[in-house]
């Protein structure tokens, strides 16, 4: 037994033979090819589809006084929104202006102590 035996098994270095010398099904591994899709698709791919349909709904009804969260952690108060950018009052007098895609979350009312 050679050190090339333990890491590619001789049977599976023969390739599509079978033990009887006939030609395997080489469609053997689909079946498996497939659940493995269908259960990447359901784990992965349909969640996030999911959360970014909420995001775009949380983005379209964002309005004046909302109470948000941005993606860098900054929480401010809602003071004027427009088609891509909104203004938030982060802390008395201070207003700053970012992307509507750059907010994370919408914060229950009073969350905020501006």
């Amino acid at each position: 037994m050679s050190l090339l035996d333990l890491i590619i098994a001789p049977t599976f270095a023969e390739g599509l033979v079978s033990i009887e010398g006939s030609v395997s099904d080489p469609w053997g591994g689909l079946p498996f090819l497939l659940v493995m899709f269908v259960l990447m698709y359901f784990l992965l791919i349909r969640p996030q589809q999911k959360r970014a349909k909420e995001h775009k709904t949380l983005l379209a009804v964002l309005k004046t006084g909302d109470e948000v969260v941005t993606n860098g952690g900054v929480i401010g108060k809602v003071v004027s929104v427009d088609e891509s950018f909104a203004t938030l009052e982060i802390a008395d007098g201070v207003v700053v202006k970012v992307q509507k895609q750059g907010i994370n979350q919408k914060m229950p009312k009073g969350s905020t102590k501006i």
